[in-house]
Parts: structure tokens; sequence; C-alpha cells
């Protein structure tokens, strides 16, 4: 019996395929290789398809003898969603449907899903808990919803049982330096802001120097690859053990600024970050910080690297040392 990870070759996947296989699980990674890269999954069993290739994934579930699947395969730029809807709720619903057949038809019950903080949209409180009302500002946002309601109706009628895992902002790199972050383009904050300091970049933008908080710049919680990954793990485990389909946050209970991820990126580089303001971007919630308090009551887990300084002191030694990251 294995575990399928469909994604695996991308950022967050492949960090979770990576450790699922250091602490004695059986996987396979399933992956179009459109936005991941096979380096980041040397090592382990790969299939080379998209998720939406119902041969292919039953192929690989029989193969492997699959009996959960761990989904990290959907698109999630918020800006691209809101200039190219269609191509959100073709892949992450359209698609993402065919995973679900392929499961019933093998008599695969078990997923852990990818969603995200973005099903929350502009929150109504501070930090965010689960129950909060689900109100997307983007496409993104709704088709991680719509995905969550979906593998409730598919407990209800037919057993499949699901953990709907809400990212924050994910961030950082394994700490052994064997993985990292490596996106084309690269829109994430972190290893902009790094790109800067190691002189790949001339500056990096601030999108929103008047929004409510505390400087002015949005607000968000970073947590850690690793401790993301570690929550898949207690999450599958949760279902094993006979729990029922839920939800958890994953975040770290506090917040930083755009303006703070800059500062903590000198301070841990000792380089000067040249940031330029610019409009707001279409869909940004201000503020994003979660309450982890259900899945630190239920499974037990816990951010094993809160500081914003460790998570990116990881993603620099992995940055500096891949200067064209995996092609490196």
């Amino acid at each position: 019996m294995a575990i399928m990870v469909i994604g695996g070759a991308g950022y967050i996947g492949s960090h979770t395929a990576h450790i699922l296989k250091d602490r004695g699980h059986e996987v396979v990674v399933l992956d179009s290789l459109e936005l991941g890269h096979r380096e980041a999954v040397a090592g382990l069993p790969f299939v080379e398809a998209n998720y939406a290739d119902r041969a292919a994934l039953d192929g690989a579930i029989k193969q492997y003898r699959v009996n959960a699947v761990m989904h990290f395969g959907a698109y999630a730029s918020v800006g691209d969603s809101v200039a190219n809807p269609a191509k959100y709720y073709e892949n992450n619903i359209g698609a993402g449907l065919a995973i679900l057949r392929a499961m019933l038809d093998n008599d695969v019950k078990h997923m852990i899903f990818s969603s995200s903080a973005a099903t929350y949209g502009e929150p109504q409180t501070i930090p965010i808990p689960e129950d909060h009302p689900q109100q997307p500002t983007n496409p993104y946002g709704e088709t991680k919803l719509m995905y969550e309601r979906i593998l409730r109706d598919y407990d209800a009628a037919y057993g499949l049982k699901s953990v709907s895992l809400r990212y924050f902002n994910a961030a950082g790199a394994d700490p052994a330096g064997r993985l990292g972050e490596d996106h084309q383009p690269e829109q994430h904050i972190i290893p902009l802001v790094l790109d800067v300091a190691l002189g790949r970049r001339a500056d990096v933008k601030i999108f929103g120097t008047d929004w409510d908080t505390r400087d002015g710049t949005c607000l968000r919680d970073f947590i850690h690859i690793v401790d993301l990954a570690d929550a898949h793990i207690l999450a599958l485990e949760h279902l094993r053990a006979g729990g029922k389909t839920t939800a958890y946050n994953l975040g770290n209970g506090r917040g930083h600024t755009v303006k703070e991820v800059i500062d903590a990126v000198e301070r841990v580089t000792g380089k000067k970050v040249n940031a330029i303001p610019a409009p707001r971007r279409p869909g940004d919630p201000a503020r994003l910080v979660a309450s982890y308090d259900r899945i630190k009551a239920e499974l037990g887990w816990n951010p094993r690297y809160p500081e914003i300084d460790t998570i990116i002191e990881h993603a620099f030694r992995w940055r500096e040392a891949h200067p064209e990251g995996y092609r490196s």
C-alpha cells in the first residue's frame, strides 16, 4: 500500500513526499511537471501525468496499491485566477473530480486536500478560526471552497473521508538543504525579497501601502514548509484511525507585514533590499492570520519553526545555493 502525492513535484508536495518517505511510508508521486520539478522528487516512484488523466490515475493506483491520496495539484495564484477564472474552474474543479472518480472506482477512501485561507476572504475576526464565514474574494479561493464542499458531499454519499488543510502562507525550505521553493515565475514574497538581497532582482514591489494594518502593508501568517508537511501526516493518521471528515487551519497564529518580512530578510542576509510601492492587487485581503487551536487540540500539531527569521534563514540557504533553482 502507498500514498499517492498528486502535485508532488511542486513546492509543498515535494517536501511532504520526502518527509513521508523519511518516516517509512510508501509514496508514489503523480505530477504533470507543468509547474513542478522532476529533480524535487529524485529517488521517489514517479508518474508523469496530468491528474485529469483517468487512465494514468487508475494505473498508478493499481500498480502501487494506493490506499490514500494527498492532493496538491491545483493552480494557486490569486492574481492569475482573477485574470483567467476559466483556467481555475476547469482544472481545480473539473480535473479535480477525476481524482475522486478514480478513488471511488478503486476503493480508495482517504484524501488529504491542500485547501487555503483564501476560502475565508476578508476576515471579520483575527485570528481566523475554522468556523469563520467562508466568503472568498477571488476565483482561486472559490475553487478551494467548492472542492471542500464536494469532499463533504462525497463523504455523505460514498464514505470518502477527507481532511482539508487551509494553508496560510507556506514559506521556508527543507532545513537539510535538499529541497526549496522554485516557481517560474516566482510570485511569493519571501523568495522575491531574497532575490533582491542576493542581487538577482533589482527591487521588490509592495502591493499597497495604505491597508488597514500596523504599517499599511498586507499582514500575512507565514508557516514553515516542514510544519505543513507534518500536519498532512497527522491528518492522514487521523483518518486511518477512523477520524471524521474535517478541516483545519495551518498557520502560526501570528502575522508579519510585508515591510516586516523585508526587515527580516535584511536582518538574516545582512543585505539592503530595494522595495518599491505599487498599487493594490485585485482580490488581496488586508490581513490573514490563523487560529490553529483546533488542530493543536485534536491532532496535537504545533509549529516547530514558528519564527520568521528561521523560516527566512532556511529559505535563504537553499536559494543562495541554487541560483537557478532546481536547474542548478
